[in-house]
């Protein structure tokens, strides 16, 4: 009767302290940050709207397409991140697990032999022909126990909450990973795109010289040339020739390059387009606030921040007591066929609350490393904030620029290589020298070239600002 009449007392105290367990979880309050963000970005005046996901479909190529997905789904670095989240989610399920009552069930057997002096018992006048009086005593239990910390301060959710934190900050490490897995194959794409470009431009130049040294080696042959312009020319054919072996050399760099990025084995046979495709319109950069919440890196890092300061809280709490119950409940009895008798039920109830008083100054100098973990962590989330901040309003003032060379530097190619017709008709009729028309090719060559150079910046340059911008496969999670 004594225990029917203290069970609703155990059952009130064990909901009231799993209210205080409650009340103790930590908050996830959003840090304070000393960075001074603009309503808007400087460089980018009128280009408001919804940022663009999966951009790399906007430069209106499908084998860049296709490459961008294969890069992303073969990558091993990506593999690496996933395997990351997997130890991070786990690390998270473990620390969540210490909230809960552990439980487990035991069994055990055992058999022992006893005599009556190892006992200190001596019964007067008995025969011992055989040695002392002994005799075997077998015992069998089967139980079940449970162990439970009460989280009466919070310090056990805060521990939760940090590896909670630590698993959303990997997820978001992995959304990072996947973009620049992406914005590395469209570079690397276009860089090949530009080779080749710039390959197939000094081929076309060194088959021009070859024919102006053939022609000029005629000149000379008949005396309407001197020899030193027959030696300029070879000399000129040598030079397109080692000029366009360079750029062969830096094909099959790049394009091993991509191959490895795309996990193919790196012959360099590789599929691009012949021509480096027209830079799309400008795209809508939003608003700096909205950045923050979408860059993969500034989630990662401001999760990584509010982790630190759990685990501060949970350094903190460790100075108060714990309070830990346990609790077993079975059957114990010398005869195996009795565990499943209720007559030989057995049970037992305890609690233990521990106060730590001194342990060598061990929970200051965990307390002290976690503050400094979190103040480290603060000032890297300020500094990732002001780098994504700043790569977007580099991209977006490069992208001004970029776009007035490319202005200029296409008029200059289309007047170079007007002045190389002039240059090659007077050169035909003897009205100028061969070092005229020579360098009248030279400097069309330079300006093509340069051309092609600032289309591919263009386009290295936009998806750079795609990249900064936080655009990728899909909007970040509401965790």
């Amino acid at each position: 009767m004594a225990m029917m009449k203290r069970t609703p007392a155990i059952s009130v105290a064990s909901c009231g302290l799993l209210l205080v367990s409650a009340c103790a979880a930590p908050r996830d309050a959003a840090p304070a940050v000393g960075v001074a963000i603009p309503p808007s970005f400087v460089a980018a005046k009128g280009t408001a709207g919804p940022v663009v996901d999966q951009w790399w479909k906007r430069f209106s190529d499908p084998r860049l397409d296709a490459h961008v997905e294969k890069a992303v789904a073969d990558s091993p670095a990506i593999g690496r991140a996933v395997a990351r989240v997997r130890q991070a989610q786990a690390r998270a399920s473990i620390a969540g697990a210490d909230r809960l009552p552990q439980v487990d069930d035991a069994f055990s057997a055992s058999k022992r032999r006893l005599t009556l002096e190892s006992l200190g018992i001596v019964v007067p006048g008995s025969p011992t022909p055989n040695g002392p009086l002994s005799y075997t005593i077998e015992t069998y239990d089967l139980s079940a126990n449970v162990n439970w910390e009460i989280d009466l301060w919070g310090r056990l959710s805060a521990q939760s909450a940090a590896a909670r934190a630590e698993f959303l900050s990997s997820e978001a490490n992995l959304r990072g990973v996947r973009q620049a897995i992406a914005a590395q194959t469209a570079r690397t794409y276009f860089a090949v795109v530009e080779a080749r470009e710039q390959a197939e431009l000094a081929r076309l130049a060194a088959e021009n010289r070859a024919e102006v040294a053939r022609q000029t080696a005629n000149r000379v042959e008949a005396g309407a040339a001197q020899p030193v312009d027959g030696q300029l020319a070879a000399a000129e054919l040598r030079s397109a020739g080692a000029n366009l072996e360079q750029r062969r050399e830096t094909v099959a760099r790049l394009t091993r390059q991509l191959d490895i990025l795309l996990r193919d084995y790196p012959d360099g046979d590789v599929a691009t387009a012949t021509l480096l495709p027209r830079t799309p319109p400008k795209p809508p950069a939003g608003m700096p606030a909205e950045l923050l919440a979408r860059r993969p890196d500034v989630a990662a890092s401001l999760l990584s921040l509010k982790a630190s300061g759990f685990r501060l809280t949970a350094a903190e709490r460790s100075f108060l007591p714990s309070l830990t119950l346990t609790g077993s409940a079975g059957t114990s009895s010398t005869q195996l066929s009795n565990l499943f008798d209720p007559d030989f039920f057995i049970w037992s109830i305890a609690g233990r609350l521990l106060q730590p008083i001194f342990q060598g100054g061990r929970l200051r100098a965990q307390f002290e490393l976690r503050a400094g973990e979190r103040d480290e962590a603060l000032q890297a989330y300020a500094d990732t904030v002001l780098t994504a901040l700043s790569e977007v309003e580099t991209a977006l003032a490069v992208e001004d620029f970029l776009a007035r060379q490319e202005e200029e530097l296409a008029a200059a190619s289309a007047a170079a290589e007007r002045v190389v017709q002039i240059s090659r008709n007077r050169y035909d009729v003897g009205k100028d020298p061969l070092l005229t028309l020579l360098e009248s090719q030279r400097r069309a060559l330079d300006a093509r070239s340069g051309l092609i150079a600032v289309r591919r910046a263009r386009l290295a340059n936009r998806v750079d600002l795609h990249l900064a911008l936080g655009g990728g496969f899909e909007a970040p999670a509401d965790h």
